[in-house]
């Protein structure tokens, strides 16, 4: 995987590629070479899911300030089914 590729992977596929990376290394009988490459793999795919989510936040930020810049906060209802 090269950061190309991971430029243009959405969020939830590499959240999901994160996840397959964090079942691979509890795997008891992974060697420590392909260990130690899917530990690269998995620092690639949480640094891009973090970026994401700051920019989303970010975007988030943007869009709740008013027109003087002052950010504004109301709390998150969540409805349960």
């Amino acid at each position: 995987m090269d950061n190309k590729n991971l430029e243009n992977m959405d969020f939830e596929k590499a959240l999901k590629s994160l996840e397959q990376v964090v079942k691979d290394l509890e795997d008891e009988n992974i060697s420590l070479e392909d260990a130690m490459k899917k530990f690269e793999q998995g620092i690639q795919y949480s640094s891009y899911c973090l970026k994401k989510l700051n920019q989303a936040e970010k975007k988030i930020e943007e869009l709740t300030r008013s027109e003087d810049g002052k950010l504004i906060t109301s709390a998150l209802e969540i409805k349960e089914d």
